[in-house]
């Protein structure tokens, strides 16, 4: 800060030339004031004779007052309105370096709403840092509470630290910075020796930056100037690193709960991910729900389905052959095989049991006719890769009945089950079964054949009605063929007129016609199994006559 001068108070036009030309009227004296070079500044010359008396300012000559007795005053007065007028400019510089301080504090702060980034936090405090504060260097460090390290978000300036040494000598910093203090630091010899900081480096200045009783990191600013940095400097510095640490605190806290609340999104999307497994979105849809956490006990939605049931035949003995590990693992191949196949025809899973399956199809039959058709081949393609490893080959029944069921959530208030209750999945459970009676692969009721709205693509053999144990209505069966093998389907397809016929004969009585038709049949094709079957009735029938009262249909005696 420049100082007043003699010449500054004498101006022409000041306040203090006026005041002393009337002075000097008013008392009659005869001055003259000259600056320190001995330029004259108010007055005419005097005789050397007349006395001079010094004014001064802090100890220094500012210039001369001679003249008579009254020079001394006016010395004296002088130099009092020189020191007067430097405490004015000294405060008015001060109040001005401290409007600054304010408006950058200010619009620092300013720029720290913008952002929530605690990086880009560090980068702004420490840009405002070196703008405000001259440097030649500076980083931010910050303290990882949970992996006991430095961190280095920041760094402007030239390289004058060497941030792997920062990184490697928490101790030292952890007695400066991270200490908890705000310095100019004098003695740099540590940091040199440790190479933290370059050779050139001959001022340092730091503060910490603190929340509450917490040291979050340190902000440090480095000057190839001795004595680069004042009190003043220090004040600023530590004012940034409070506001810069709040922002970042907050940032962190912020990014915390962002990820936590992260973190909760993905266990739920992963817990619904798992729970669409137990109980499929189809069946919570169906209830008119979009998520399982929106069911309730008591739940429940009426609808027309179909309803497929499929069973591995001959289970029982197969799996005394395997270890209940070799047990599980078939099972688990058999599943993956077929609930692929369901989902793709528009149908879902109701229930794994054990070694059979009861899907739902809630659209049309022939999404559940389609799903069989393509279960039965990839049976087939399964038994291909088993004959390879020397396995025993898979059958399977598949069963499938429509009509209404009731889609609810059963249980009480601690344990619920999502249930189907309906005489058409106990209807379609006791056609499957009846696959191992007629020896088919394949059964489906009348009721959902006559549903399907376009039979041509399927082939299919009408086996007559059954009486169904605890049922007083006779129940129509039908055979989809489409599902074999290319050529036992060939085979099937020749003879289809003819079992037709046969069925008639059959069904009428006529059991000779029906034998000679069947046999037929069987010679073009002996894996014809169903054939067989019928054959082998018809045969009984002829020789022993039928039951009284027979209509021709199967009267089942278990379920």
């Amino acid at each position: 800060m420049a100082q007043p001068t003699l010449k500054s108070l004498l101006g022409k036009r000041s306040e203090t030339t006026a005041w002393l030309q009337q002075w000097t009227a008013v008392t009659k004296s005869d001055i003259l004031v000259e600056d320190a070079l001995h330029t004259v500044l108010f007055g005419t010359a005097l005789t050397n004779e007349q006395p001079s008396y010094p004014v001064t300012l802090d100890g220094e000559i500012s210039g001369y007052v001679k003249g008579d007795e009254n020079a001394a005053i006016m010395a004296s007065l002088l130099s009092l309105m020189l020191q007067k007028e430097a405490e004015k400019k000294k405060l008015g510089t001060e109040v001005l370096s401290l409007y600054q301080e304010l408006n950058v504090i200010y619009n620092f702060s300013e720029k720290l709403t913008e952002t929530i980034d605690p990086d880009v936090i560090a980068q702004l405090t420490l840009e405002q840092a070196m703008h405000s504060i001259p440097s030649h260097s500076g980083v931010i460090v910050l303290w990882d509470e949970e992996t006991r390290q430095l961190t280095i978000p920041a760094a402007a300036g030239e390289p004058l630290f060497n941030k792997e040494r920062l990184g490697t000598n928490s101790g030292i910093l952890l007695k400066i910075g991270l200490s908890g203090q705000s310095e100019i630091m004098s003695d740099l010899s540590v940091l040199k020796e440790k190479a933290i900081i370059d050779a050139e480096v001959q001022s340092v200045i730091y503060a910490a930056m603190k929340v509450k009783h917490r040291i979050l990191g340190a902000i440090i600013l480095a000057g190839k100037d001795g004595e680069q940095y004042s009190a003043g400097h220090l004040k600023l510095l530590v004012t940034l690193a409070l506001q810069s640490a709040t922002a970042i605190e907050s940032a962190m806290l912020y990014e915390k709960n962002i990820r936590e609340v992260r973190e909760r999104e993905e266990a739920i999307l992963r817990i619904h991910e798992v729970t669409k497994k137990f109980v499929p979105n189809e069946f919570i849809r169906l209830l008119g729900k979009e998520t399982l956490t929106d069911v309730k006990l008591g739940d429940q939605a009426e609808k027309i389905v179909t309803v497929l049931f499929t069973d591995i035949r001959d289970f029982t003995s197969l799996s005394e052959k395997m270890t209940p590990d070799e047990n599980f693992r078939f099972v688990s191949s058999f599943n993956e095989r077929l609930g692929p196949v369901i989902r793709s025809h528009h149908g879902f899973i109701n229930q794994y049991l054990g070694d059979s399956i009861m899907a739902i199809f809630p659209r049309h039959p022939d999404d559940a006719l389609n799903a069989a058709v393509g279960m039965q081949k990839a049976v087939h393609e399964l038994n291909v890769e088993r004959q390879l490893q020397g396995l025993p080959i898979i059958r399977a029944g598949i069963g499938m009945h429509t009509g209404p069921l009731i889609m609810g959530i059963t249980g009480d208030e601690n344990r619920l089950d999502a249930a189907t209750i309906s005489d058409t999945v106990n209807t379609a459970a006791r056609i499957e079964s009846l696959t191992k009676y007629y020896r088919s692969p394949l059964l489906l009721s009348s009721e959902t054949l006559r549903q399907v709205s376009d039979h041509s693509p399927y082939h299919i053999r009408h086996l007559g009605k059954v009486q169904l144990k605890g049922k007083h209505n006779l129940l129509s069966i039908v055979e989809c063929i489409n599902g074999y093998p290319a050529e036992d389907l060939e085979k099937k397809i020749k003879t289809l007129s003819h079992f037709s016929e046969a069925m008639n004969y059959y069904l009428n009585q006529r059991f000779e016609n029906a034998i000679q038709l069947f046999q037929h049949i069987i010679a073009a094709d002996p894996d014809d199994l169903t054939a067989i079957f019928f054959m082998e009735n018809a045969s009984k029938y002829f020789r022993n006559g039928v039951p009284e009262n027979w209509t021709g249909a199967e009267e089942m005696l278990t379920k």
